[in-house]
């Protein structure tokens, strides 16, 4: 039985079905790709390095 915190787990089959009724709904909004590609030549450190103090 499930709860309001634990939602029954979808199978592979339902989620999906679920996945193919929300594109047919909502249209395919959200690109397969990441928000902001990092810029080329720079490494993970330079991001860490100047990452502001708000975002942890």
């Amino acid at each position: 039985m499930s709860t309001p915190d634990q939602p029954t787990p979808l199978t592979p089959a339902e989620a999906e079905a679920r996945r193919r009724r929300l594109a047919e709904v909502f249209g395919d909004v959200l690109p397969e790709t990441p928000d902001e590609p990092r810029a080329q030549g720079r490494p993970d450190s330079w991001y860490e390095e100047n990452r502001p103090p708000h975002h942890g």
